[in-house]
């Protein structure tokens, strides 16, 4: 016996693990081993703009600095007001919709929260 827990979805015992996760080769679920094993973490993303003030999914940032736009001859102005924000892991850590740019990924550090 492998030790590893069953599927929660399948009830297969043929589950093995692929690095932190744990995969089910029958109906390919995957789950995380953490919480396999019963401990429930909460992994919460802190993002902080440019002067330091905590942003969180939902808020509304102002842009500080004009950006050009990659693969566009668009550039977001200084002042551009960007509402609903959701934060991301990543290089950009703000995704979001510009009106009149579309969807586009904003780094913190050139935005202050409205």
């Amino acid at each position: 016996m492998s030790g590893l827990p069953a599927c929660p979805k399948c009830n297969s015992e043929f589950t093995y693990e692929d690095g932190a996760m744990l995969v089910c080769p029958e109906c390919a679920h995957e789950w995380s081993a953490l919480a396999a094993a019963g401990e429930n973490i909460e992994v919460t993303l802190e993002v902080k703009d440019a002067v330091g003030n905590v942003l969180k999914d939902g808020d509304s940032v102002t842009v500080m600095k004009d950006l050009k736009v990659k693969g566009s001859s668009s550039v977001v102005k200084v002042g551009t007001k960007v509402k609903n924000i959701r934060l991301v892991e990543g290089d950009h850590n703000i995704d979001c919709k510009i009106d009149g740019i579309g969807a586009m990924g904003l780094k913190s550090e050139f935005v202050k929260k409205a």
